[in-house]
This record gives structure tokens, sequence and C-alpha cells, in this order.
């Protein structure tokens, strides 16, 4: 396992996809940079420019990012049509499969780090108030530990979407939408609690200060555990050995001659 992790991770050097990532965390910080320009009396500060980051990861940004890009490193050896030749090494589909989904899940760590980083910079640049050594430490918590968990929310859409060719293109648009449903899901707080995208708000205690906002840390954890549940069913259930696809070949027409 730590071989094939390794290899994995020396992989993602050569995908340019990352960069994509990357540019998606920007872009949530972006957009909340831009809502800070409407005038609606609300006072911004640090934190509050940091909650507002976390909601455009979970409702938006991050559940589609993270799934676009942990589908493309699972099937990228299928398009490539490399696969077989790696099957020939003594080692199951499923560990194969397991060493790719460690490797996203250290991916997501990795963008909410570079998530985290985006945030303190727009920080910096608009100069809100209440900056402070613990604030951005909390936000850094916060950011990686947020992303992390939205990839455990988002794992069976990866891991059942990852069985079809091209099939990360239609888990991102599920994932989209999956993690959309978190903004009709936090009117609630016992169905904030249970939904997985939004569950992953309250293990990080996100705005827990409010009187308003009652987090169940038990239903959150348990919503977590069972989206990890489905995935590893879902592994589970893949064929240990690659199965043979047969290739039609095509009948060779004779062409006539003359006219």
């Amino acid at each position: 396992m730590f071989r094939m992790v390794r290899t994995e991770i020396w992989k993602l050097k050569r995908y340019h996809m990352i960069w994509a990532g990357i540019f998606l965390m920007l872009l949530s910080v972006l957009l909340t940079m831009f809502s800070t320009t409407a005038s609606d009396g609300t006072v911004w500060t640090f934190s509050f420019f940091t909650e507002q980051v976390l909601k455009n990861n979970i409702t938006m940004i991050f559940p589609m990012c993270i799934t676009l890009l942990a589908g493309y490193i699972i099937t990228r050896e299928k398009r490539d049509d490399t696969l077989k030749s790696i099957m020939t090494v003594p080692v199951s589909y499923g560990n194969l499969l397991w060493g790719k989904l460690f490797v996203c899940g250290l991916l997501s760590l990795f963008l909410g780090f570079v998530s985290a980083i985006f945030t303190v910079i727009a920080n910096w640049i608009m100069r809100f108030p209440g900056v402070s050594i613990t604030s951005v430490l909390q936000t850094f918590m916060q950011i990686i530990l947020n992303c992390f968990f939205l990839y455990i929310a988002v794992m069976p859409i990866i891991t059942v979407t990852a069985r079809i060719l091209n099939g990360h293109l239609i888990g991102t648009i599920i994932a989209f939408v999956y993690g959309y449903g978190g903004i009709f899901a936090a009117g609630n707080m016992k169905l904030a609690s249970i939904y997985p995208i939004t569950a992953s708000m309250g293990l990080i205690l996100y705005r827990s200060y409010d009187e308003a906002v009652n987090w169940n840390i038990g239903l959150c954890g348990l919503s977590m555990i069972a989206a990890f549940m489905v995935s590893v069913a879902i592994v589970a259930a893949v064929p240990q050995s690659l199965p043979v696809e047969t290739v039609k070949k095509q009948k060779r027409t004779v062409t006539k001659k003359g006219w």
C-alpha cells in the first residue's frame, strides 16, 4: 500500500488538472471578496470572512472540485489504456483503488491548506479587523479539516462514478447538486447534522458561538461514518481482477472493382 500511495503521489506531478483545483480554491476566495462590496450593512471581520469562504467551499466549490480531481486520477489509466499493464503487478484492483482514494484524501488536505493561504492573503489585501495568531490558526484548522470531511461526504459518488469511463464528469455534476443541497439542509439543524455536506460544518464547529446554531456532533460524526462505510461497501463490490474487455473486430469490406 505504501508503494502504491508513493507512486500515485509521484503521478500527481504530471497531472495539470491539479492546477484546476488550485484555481477553484482561489475562485472561492475571490467570490467571497466580491460579496464584500455589497452595501448591505454587513460588518466584515477576519473571522466572518473565513466563514463565508467556508460557506462557498461547502455549497458550491469543493464537492465539485474534489470529485472532478479524484475521478480524473482514478480513471486516468482506463482512458490512457495503461490499466491492463499495471494489473500485471500482483495487486488487486480493489487495493489499487484504495491507494488512489487515500492519495485523493491527501489532496483534499492540500487543497484545504491552499484555500486557507488564499483566505489569509485576501484578508491582508482587504484589511479586515480581528486578525490574530489564534484566528489564523483557527482558519487553517477549520478550512483544512472541512475539505477533508467534504471529501469523505462525496466519496460514495467518487467510488460509483469511477467505475464508468469518463464518469468523473457525471460525478462532478452530481456533487455540485449534492453540495448545493446543503443550502436547504442548513435551514434545519437536525437535518444539517445528518446531511453529510453540512455535517462537515458541524464537525469543525462552524459558527458554534451563535446561540441559534446547535450542532449535534454525534449525528455529524455518524453521518461521516455512514458515508465512509458506503464507500467501503462500493469498493468491496468492485471485481478484484480487471475484467477482460473484448474488442470487436471490424469486418473488412471488399471494394468492388470497376464501375
